[in-house]
């Protein structure tokens, strides 16, 4: 497995784990989230954000 591909399924489970708690929690809504969903939010977001850097440094 590569870092690539190791970055990109991190992502993907970041993104899963975030919807499901949003799917569940009753305390997450459009505008707010609980402690758990900002913290799953954030690593989905950091994970992403890395993910899209590494495609674009690839293309350059």
């Amino acid at each position: 497995m590569t870092a690539a591909t190791d970055l990109y399924e991190r992502y993907q489970r970041a993104a899963t784990a975030h919807r499901q708690h949003r799917a569940s929690c009753t305390n997450c809504t459009d505008t707010g989230r609980c402690t758990a969903g900002q913290r799953l939010f954030e690593t989905f977001a950091r994970l992403q954000d890395a993910h899209l850097n590494r495609q674009r440094n690839q293309r350059n």
